[in-house]
C-alpha cells in the first residue's frame, strides 16, 4: 500500500471512533452486548468501509442503461451524462457541507477549551465526536460519488462512437424514443392496464405523426458532425 492509499484509508477509519463510543453504549446496551460490540469493532470497521453506496458498474450497465429504456448508443450516452452530472453536483454540494462541518469542529474544539461548566463541556464534547463521525461519513460518500463520476465518464467514452450528436441531447431523441415506444408496444397484453396502454400508444402515435410531418428527424447526427466526419 503506497502512502496515498494509506492516508486515504486512515481518513475514513472509524475504528477509533467506535472504540470511543463503545464506552458510552452502556447507557443503551446491556454489558454483554457492549462486550460483543467491542469484539465486533474490526468487523464493523470493515463492513462500514466496504458497504455498497450508490450503483456498481454492473448495475449501471444492466439496470440503469437497459436496452429497453435506452435502445441506442446515443440514448445510453446522454443518460450517462445525466447520471454523471447528478453525482458531480452532489459531490460539489457535499464539499460545501464538509467545509462547514470542519468549521463547526474547529469552533467546538475552541469552545470546549473555554467552557467552564462541566455539563456544557461534556455536551460540546459529544457534539464534537458526532461531527467527527459525520466527517468520516462525508469522506466515504465523497469517495463513492467520485467513483460514480469516473465510471460514468468511462461509459460515456464507450458509447461515443461519433454516430450521433454529442452537443444537443434533442438530436437523438426522436429515433431513440421511437425504438423504445415500439418495444413497449410489443409488451402490451390483454392484462395491461388501460392507462398504461393509453400512455404508450398515445406517445407513439404523437411521435410518429411528428416524424411523418417532418417536425422531428430520425437523424441522430447534427449537420456539423456529418461534415466533421
Amino acid at each position: 500500500m503506497n502512502k496515498g492509499d494509506r492516508m486515504s484509508k486512515e481518513k475514513r477509519n472509524i475504528a477509533t471512533k467506535l472504540e470511543t463510543e463503545s464506552k458510552y453504549l452502556t447507557n443503551i446496551l446491556d454489558k454483554d452486548d457492549v462486550k460483543n460490540f467491542k469484539k465486533l469493532i474490526p468487523e464493523l470497521q470493515d463492513t462500514w468501509m466496504k458497504k455498497q453506496m450508490f450503483r456498481t458498474e454492473t448495475e449501471m450497465r444492466f439496470s440503469v442503461l437497459s436496452d429497453n429504456k435506452y435502445p441506442t448508443k446515443a440514448a445510453k450516452y446522454w443518460q450517462s451524462v445525466r447520471e454523471q452530472n447528478t453525482h458531480f453536483e452532489n459531490l460539489v454540494h457535499l464539499s460545501f457541507d464538509a467545509r462547514k462541518n470542519d468549521v463547526e469542529i474547529k469552533k467546538l474544539k475552541r469552545d470546549i477549551k473555554k467552557e467552564k461548566d462541566p455539563l456544557e463541556k461534556e455536551l460540546k464534547q459529544v457534539e464534537l465526536e458526532e461531527k467527527l463521525y459525520g466527517k468520516a461519513q462525508m469522506e466515504l460518500v465523497a469517495k463513492h460519488r467520485m467513483r460514480e463520476v469516473a465510471t460514468w465518464s468511462k461509459l460515456k467514452k464507450e458509447f461515443h462512437d461519433n454516430s450521433f450528436d454529442d452537443r444537443d441531447v434533442n438530436t437523438h431523441q426522436a429515433n431513440s424514443y421511437l425504438l423504445r415506444l415500439q418495444e413497449q408496444k410489443k409488451t402490451i397484453t390483454p392484462g395491461t392496464s388501460q392507462p398504461e396502454v393509453f400512455n404508450v400508444l398515445g406517445q407513439l402515435e404523437a411521435l410518429e405523426k411528428n416524424i411523418q410531418e417532418k417536425k422531428l428527424s430520425l437523424d441522430s447526427k447534427s449537420p456539423k458532425q456529418l461534415k466533421r466526419k
